[in-house]
């Protein structure tokens, strides 16, 4: 089977490398020079003489240097497992792969989409090629299908985040607004007028003010109905009613799907959704009553141009109301869907992206890491010896190989969401919609199990980023690594489309109520069927064994996360039921236990997790299936051992058997250790989509690392040496300088 990868600037097929010569450099980053060293090289001259095309990795014994594409090449000798197996699993299917690769070499070989330069572009240089991209992505609307332009997309995010969140705005957010909330007429409009395609309109969303953000409810944007003339008028009637951090607005968006208050006669009717023109595409100049700013540098994603609107009174057609649940009629009168709730389905979609962009993110991260401590060598265990590997320290080893089991219990994760979702969505859309209750339930299941996975998988991500960069050591600081950047631009994950911790209370409030359902014996949903176990059973759980056959299984496993979870549900349950004794309303009482609703969230979400990913280990192909257990295994022991006084208090393991599973959690890194470079391969990004020359397929880190750092760093001369080194360097001295130094007198 061919797969192919960057390597040296051209494509060529994976087994098919040129032999790798012995090729030596006698300097390379954070190597020890001798003095005789640095005397042969003439300091008006650049060293580049002194950098083969292939570096060796620093070692500071006797030994010949290793070379490093050498290194990581026998890490790839005796995998455990068919690489290209585990691939087309992970992926989905072979179809899934063979579709992932063609896009990567597509994006590859299109000179619009190049990266590798990104840390030295300015801001006006990084808005300017976005909005080529842009435009070379909208090409795509018009020739291939949805589903290719979203495969596309899910590889970009991991590619150039910023600009997955400068189209995703257009494609994702405003023509999802109109898809989910416009009447099939309204949709057709919008459509002809090229609202998706942007042949005409390019569009924003709307919905964050500079004083409400996760709070929709309370956005102060007013949109008054005007019956002698048809018209909503919408407007800001505060400084914390400005739209704010509105993605596309400041330079690009003609249009905008604004979220504001509906006023009828004085009376307000809740937050709809109204679609106003910001800007005349033709001349560009901003629509009457509309003013528009750059809200300025962010932390990370600066390819997208996020803006402040202000509304003065502007007017807009009634029909300009996206009225597919709510209705306004000519007359003013409101019409509400007997099942307001089904428009919060559109809503679930953006939480769904992240959980997959938290899992294809890590996939990226860990790539770079683990290749990087499969060549990378610090300090030798005695006089004479090799320098030892990262990757061979087996502190190194539960700094990385336990997140490479979280990255796959998010994908499996992700998968079963995406599958719900869709289910979910289908129904919403169905001209049969003959269980309502069936599908109010479906869709709050839905709504809690996505805030949670959203919530706790970026989360899980953000950390594997940043511990994936620490692990690189210094080289992690540099934005040429691949990581700092990377995390820059993936910790807003962790605030827009729903605060994390808002989220969670979400998660764990649905918990309450299951808890409460499951207590009056009601059916609960099947990814919650421990809860019901655990109310029904007049003793709680615990484990007998002793072997770490018996206490780590994943029966065993099941079994104790289900306990801790429901545990932890019914806590937060109890303190609910004790507040509103105490007389307390509802939402008081839902906020006195806010803190035990967090952690029930938690413990349900690793549960979930972890059923998702022992059930997919199950179902895998025989070949696949003993290293899936034991990454699966690996996930839930050492998620235990970070929470094990969880499983103590709910007694389902004792003292002891928590200590077998922390000596089992450092026997599953020692044993997965060997296979770590060829998972990591198992995720088949190209060089270009890990766009470091850390985590290069073919190792040559250290001379690809050198290389783009003067590539992109020329020395010239120094533009302020003349106004302020020169002057700092010449000052006099208060002293005639004072004797000679004669150090040979020195005793």
């Amino acid at each position: 089977m061919i797969v192919f990868a960057s390597f040296r600037g051209r494509l060529i097929a994976r087994g098919n490398e040129p032999p790798i010569g012995q090729r030596f450099s006698c300097l390379s980053f954070n190597s020890v020079v001798s003095a005789q060293t640095i005397l042969a090289c003439d300091s008006s001259r650049h060293c580049d003489n002194m950098v083969s095309t292939s570096a060796p990795t620093p070692n500071s014994s006797n030994q010949a240097p290793i070379n490093p594409m050498e290194s990581l090449g026998a890490e790839r000798k005796s995998p455990s497992f068919p690489v290209r197996e585990m691939t087309y699993f992970v992926d989905g299917d072979k179809e899934a792969t063979l579709l992932k690769e063609e896009i990567m070499l597509e994006l590859e070989r299109d000179p619009n989409w190049k990266i590798d330069d990104y840390p030295n572009l300015s801001l006006a240089e990084i808005r300017e090629r976005t909005m080529a991209k842009v435009r070379r992505m909208a090409d795509d609307l018009l020739t291939k299908s949805k589903e290719q332009v979203f495969q596309k997309m899910a590889m970009i995010s991991v590619v150039d985040p910023g600009f997955w969140t400068r189209f995703g705005v257009h494609i994702g957010l405003f023509f999802g607004a109109l898809q989910g909330q416009a009447t099939p007429s309204q949709l057709s409009y919008w459509l002809e007028r090229g609202a998706m395609t942007m042949q005409g309109i390019i569009g924003c969303f709307g919905m964050t003010e500079l004083g409400h953000g996760s709070n929709v409810a309370g956005l102060e944007t007013t949109a008054t109905f005007d019956k002698n003339t048809d018209e909503f008028v919408i407007h800001t009637p505060t400084i914390t009613a400005t739209k704010w951090w509105i993605g596309g607005a400041a330079h690009t968006a003609t249009h905008c799907a604004v979220y504001a208050q509906l006023i009828i006669d004085g009376k307000r009717y809740g937050v709809k959704t109204f679609v106003v023109q910001l800007r005349d595409p033709e001349t560009f100049q901003l629509m009457p009553g509309v003013n528009i700013g750059d809200i300025g540098k962010k932390m990370g994603r600066d390819q997208i141009d996020n803006g402040w609107i202000q509304f003065t009174n502007v007017r807009i057609p009634r029909s300009h109301m996206l009225m597919k649940h709510t209705k306004v009629t000519r007359e003013g009168k409101v019409i509400d869907p007997p099942m307001a709730q089904l428009a919060y389905g559109a809503l679930i979609l953006g939480r769904v992206s992240m959980v997959n962009d938290s899992g294809n993110v890590s996939k990226r991260a860990l790539t770079i890491a683990i290749r990087y401590a499969a060549i990378r060598r610090q300090f030798a265990s005695g006089p004479g010896q090799v320098e030892t590997k990262l990757l061979d320290y087996p502190i190194h080893q539960h700094r990385l190989i336990p997140l490479l089991a979280q990255t796959f219990a998010m994908i499996f994760g992700a998968r079963e969401m995406n599958t719900n979702y869709q289910n979910l969505m289908a129904q919403i859309n169905s001209e049969k919609q003959e269980n309502m209750q069936a599908l109010l339930e479906n869709l709050k299941e839905t709504h809690a199990t996505s805030a949670g996975l959203k919530a706790f998988c970026t989360w899980m991500c953000l950390n594997i980023i940043d511990q994936c960069r620490q692990s690189l050591g210094g080289h992690g600081y540099s934005a040429y690594t691949g990581l700092s950047t990377s995390y820059q631009d993936f910790v807003v994950h962790c605030t827009w489309e729903g605060d994390n911790t808002i989220l969670t209370l979400q998660c764990g409030r649905y918990l309450v109520s299951m808890a409460n359902q499951a207590k009056k014996g009601k059916p609960l949903p099947k990814n919650m069927s421990y809860l019901g176990e655990f109310v029904k059973s007049r003793t709680h759980p615990s484990c007998k064994g002793v072997s770490v056959e018996d206490v780590c299984s994943f029966k065993t496993l099941r079994e104790a996360w289900g306990c801790v979870a429901a545990n932890a549900i019914i806590q937060a349950a109890n303190e609910f039921e004790e507040a509103l004794k105490k007389g307390l309303d509802k939402d008081a009482a839902y906020e006195q236990c806010s803190a035990s609703r967090l952690h029930a969230a938690r413990m349900h979400v690793f549960t979930h997790l972890f059923n998702r990913f022992s059930e997919a280990a199950e179902a895998s192909p025989d070949s696949l299936r003993p290293t899936l257990t034991k990454l699966a295994v690996l996930f839930a022991t050492h998620s235990a051992t970070q929470h094990s006084g969880e499983f103590l208090q709910c007694g389902y393991y004792n003292n002891e058997q928590i200590y077998t599973i922390k000596r089992h959690v450092s026997e599953l890194c020692a044993d997965l250790r060997n296979d770590a470079v060829s998972i990591v391969d198992s995720f088949n990004y190209s060089d270009y989509v890990i766009n470091s020359p850390l985590g290069c397929f073919d190792g040559n880190i250290y001379v690809k690392y050198f290389d783009l750092v003067k590539r992109n760093n020329p020395q010239n001369e120094i533009p302020y040496f003349e106004k302020l080194i020169k002057p700092l360097l010449n000052r006099s001295v208060d002293s005639d300088g004072g004797p000679e130094l004669e150090i040979d007198q020195e005793e």
